[in-house]
C-alpha cells in the first residue's frame, strides 16, 4: 500500500511538472522578426514581434479587449461591435495593428461573431490546439503579438470551407482611404 501511495505521488508530481511546462510554453512568445502581409504596402514586410507585459497591455486596452486578447476570453454573441458590420475595409489586430482580415472575406455565419473565410495572409495569423472547455478546437492568434483572436472551424462556405470565428474585441476596423 505504501508503494502505491509513493508511486501515485510521483505520478501526480510528474503530471504537475508537465502541465506547468505546457502552460509556460503557450504563454511565452519569442521576439524577433516575422514576415507578414501589409495591405498598405501591398506586399510582404518584415516586422518585429510585439512583446509586452500584462501591465503594459492593460494600459493600452479596455478591460474587455484585455480579457479577450491576453487571457483568451470571448465576448457575447450578437452583442459585439462587428458581427453585423457590412462596410468595406480591413480588420486589424486591436493590440498591434497588424492587418488580419478583409471585408471581402467576411460573411454572415449566423453565429453572432464576425466570421471570415480566410485571413488576409496565412502568415498574419498562427493557429494552435485549444483544449479548453472539455473540447478540442483550433485557436487563432495574431502572428505579431500573440493576441487571442478567436477560433477556426471546418464548417465555412466554399472555397475554403473554413470559418474564422473572431472576437470583435480583438479587432479594429479600418475603412479604406
Amino acid at each position: 500500500m505504501k508503494v502505491c501511495r509513493i508511486a501515485f505521488g510521483l505520478f501526480l508530481g510528474l503530471l504537475t511538472v508537465v502541465a506547468f511546462a505546457c502552460a509556460s510554453k503557450e504563454q511565452t512568445s519569442a521576439s524577433g522578426p516575422v514576415r507578414v502581409w501589409s495591405a498598405e504596402k501591398r506586399g510582404y514586410i518584415m516586422s518585429e514581434k510585439v512583446v509586452k507585459s500584462d501591465a503594459e497591455w492593460k494600459k493600452l486596452l479596455t478591460p474587455e479587449q484585455f480579457h479577450v486578447t491576453r487571457k483568451k476570453g470571448t465576448e457575447r454573441a450578437f452583442a459585439n461591435e462587428y458581427w453585423n458590420n457590412h462596410e468595406k475595409g480591413i480588420y486589424q489586430c486591436i493590440c498591434c495593428g497588424l492587418d488580419l482580415f478583409t471585408s471581402d472575406a467576411k460573411y454572415d455565419s449566423k453565429t453572432g461573431w464576425p466570421s471570415f473565410t480566410a485571413p488576409i495572409a496565412r502568415e498574419n495569423v498562427r493557429t494552435m490546439e485549444d483544449r479548453s472547455f472539455f473540447s478540442v478546437r483550433t485557436e487563432v492568434v495574431c502572428a505579431r503579438c500573440d493576441a487571442h483572436l478567436g477560433h477556426v472551424f471546418d464548417d465555412g462556405p466554399p472555397p475554403s470551407g473554413q470559418r474564422y470565428c473572431m472576437n470583435s474585441a480583438a479587432l479594429k476596423f479600418v475603412k479604406p482611404r
